[in-house]
């Protein structure tokens, strides 16, 4: 599937000050954090979005998402498109598409194979368990996660597998419904250059061997 964003601007309200109101004579400025961003990405590419921080990275791939707030005076204007045609805020993100947050949102007590397993039974309701067990040995195989599958994940002062074992058991469990579209949020922060070699490695390799389109902010 083909992504299309199309003159994207976001634009907040922020407060002024008590001397910016007295020389401006107004409580409130508009302030543009996206100003008309276009763009697309292609199947079986990894786009990647970057910036040093606050340069609006996370802000436009929540847009994509449909995950931006709209509320008090922040207004979103454009186009987010599939093939061309098929508008991609709403309901139908979660149909195609998968987000992967920054920060790694697991059970510390889970193993890799027991996030992606517990991943499973929520999103794969309408496989038997059988399929939803294979789909899951399949996934750590790609993921390069069998040699840690049943080592805790742990976390804080309780240190088990690595970092990039951790980012790549996210990224797992938004993978296990095979989506067509990836999202990602800064999957390399945090990591040294060799972990986050590998993080790129793997994006790459879904998108040109599952034909993929896959979108990335990098820091």
């Amino acid at each position: 599937m083909k992504l299309t964003f199309e003159n994207i601007i976001y634009e907040v309200k922020i407060q002024c000050s008590k001397q910016e109101e007295q020389l401006t004579g107004q409580k409130y400025i508009t302030q543009k954090i996206i100003k008309d961003a276009s763009g697309f990405a292609l199947p079986g590419e990894v786009l990647y979005i970057m910036g040093a921080s606050g340069a609006g990275k996370t802000s436009l791939l929540n847009i994509l998402s449909d995950r931006i707030s709209t509320g008090k005076g922040a207004k979103v204007k454009g186009k987010v498109l599939v093939n061309d045609c098929i508008n991609l805020r709403g309901p139908n993100f979660g149909a195609i598409a998968s987000y992967v947050m920054q920060d790694d949102v697991l059970f510390k007590s889970f193993t890799p194979r027991e996030a992606l397993t517990f991943a499973a039974r929520l999103k794969l309701s309408h496989m038997n368990i059988e399929d939803q067990d294979l789909r899951v040995e399949e996934l750590l195989g790609d993921l390069n996660l069998l040699s840690v599958a049943d080592t805790l994940i742990g976390g804080g002062k309780i240190k088990t597998i690595s970092k990039s074992e951790i980012k790549r058991t996210a990224i797992g469990v938004e993978l296990i419904t095979d989506p067509m579209l990836v999202l990602l949020d800064e999957p390399t922060s945090g990591l040294d250059s060799h972990k986050a070699l590998s993080i790129v490695r793997l994006m790459r390799n879904f998108a040109r061997k599952r034909g993929k389109t896959i979108i990335s902010t990098i820091h």
